[in-house]
């Protein structure tokens, strides 16, 4: 049986979701909770994406293989004890027998926060950017990247994927007295697209990088042309959208 698993997790504590080699990573923990509560050998997690280090999920969606039915209730309660504040369980739902996770979403949001006022207490999950920003060639400039479908100069060198077209649903801003929440989703993204796509776009808000270069950037296809990656902790994986029918 199929188990669709939804998460938040605080990425501080984690070398991203995908296991590798002497780092922890969110995946492995799933997979050392899952496999020790229910008791097998080895519960094979199978993530919707594939955060960074350092990148906040609220809502992470993966889906597991078990023989049983599970009692989701119980099932939560033990997995958010043995995780403590690093990890929480949200939902466990049985899904169809060929779901899965990555290929049947059908968008995936993020939100990338800044604020322009120092703060102490929001240095964990907020970019600080003092610079002021012209709102009217931002605008300009998303208007571009929504209308893109090469996004392969927004994606992290040597990321050994061949498919660079992603779709973007709706990409847009929040202003909340000085915090600035950019908000993007997507069908797919590109390791490092998020926060290399808003490094683009604050550049061209403090009129390093023009309208007409962002248009150059994007037909170069080569990642050493577009902004700065953004600092990972301002990152937050938001949710992840499926259809109805994959539930039983």
């Amino acid at each position: 049986m199929r188990y669709l698993i939804q998460l938040s997790y605080n990425g501080s504590f984690f070398h991203g979701w995908q296991i590798q080699p002497n780092a922890i990573s969110v995946q492995q923990k799933l997979e050392e909770g899952l496999s020790l509560i229910l008791n097998e050998k080895l519960i094979k997690v199978i993530g919707a994406s594939r955060t960074d280090t350092g990148v906040h999920a609220k809502e992470m969606c993966a889906h597991f293989d078990y023989s049983k039915l599970i009692d989701s209730q119980k099932l939560i309660f033990k997995l958010n004890s043995f995780f403590g504040d690093k990890i929480f369980i949200k939902k466990i739902r049985k899904v169809i027998p060929e779901f899965h996770s990555r290929f049947d979403a059908n968008s995936r949001e993020y939100k990338y926060y800044i604020t322009q006022k120092k703060d102490i207490f929001n240095t964990a999950t907020k970019y600080y950017y003092k610079n002021n920003l012209d709102f009217e060639k931002i605008d300009l400039a998303i208007k571009i990247i929504k209308n893109t479908k090469n996004f392969k100069s927004f994606c992290k060198s040597n990321s050994g994927v061949s498919n660079y077209e992603c779709d973007i649903i709706d990409f847009y801003y929040e202003i909340d007295s000085s915090n600035i929440i950019f908000t993007i989703q997507a069908n797919r993204f590109l390791r490092n697209m998020v926060r290399s796509i808003i490094g683009t776009v604050i550049e061209i808000g403090i009129g390093k990088t023009t309208l007409e270069e962002l248009k150059y950037i994007i037909t170069k296809s080569n990642r050493i042309y577009a902004g700065p990656s953004l600092p990972a902790h301002a990152l937050f994986l938001e949710k992840i959208s499926y259809s109805k029918d994959i539930y039983l």
